[in-house]
């Protein structure tokens, strides 16, 4: 029904700045939340960042001030903007959509980034 594509992934320095790029199938307003995880090798997955259809955010507190979740609704693509990256941060990271009607979970396949020097 719904793909979700990823893309942007890839090598940075600590410090540096990537801008990852979620993609999807379907108009993106027509999806309640749209967000992004990640997930380092041992660890849980976790909640980066959220965008509500409606406009509202949310940013977990290890990447305040640092990320920030936006959209382009003629693209139906959301993006991660991340800056002053580190070594913490690497991971592979995902996109999520959810319907509530249904409760309906759509996820990307995920795109690694990797913040070494």
């Amino acid at each position: 029904q719904v793909q979700l594509v990823e893309s942007g992934g890839g090598l940075v320095q600590p410090g540096g700045s990537l801008r990852l790029s979620c993609a999807a199938s379907v108009n993106i307003l027509s999806i309640n939340v749209m967000g992004w995880y990640r997930q380092a090798p041992g660890k849980e997955r976790e909640l980066v960042a959220s965008l509500t259809s409606r406009g509202s955010t949310n940013v977990a507190d290890s990447v305040t001030g640092r990320f920030a979740i936006s959209r382009d609704n003629a693209k139906n693509t959301v993006y991660l903007q991340m800056n002053s990256l580190k070594p913490e941060d690497t991971a592979v990271y995902y996109c999520k959509g959810t319907r509530y009607v249904g409760a309906m979970n759509y996820w990307g396949k995920g795109t690694p980034v990797t913040v070494s020097s």
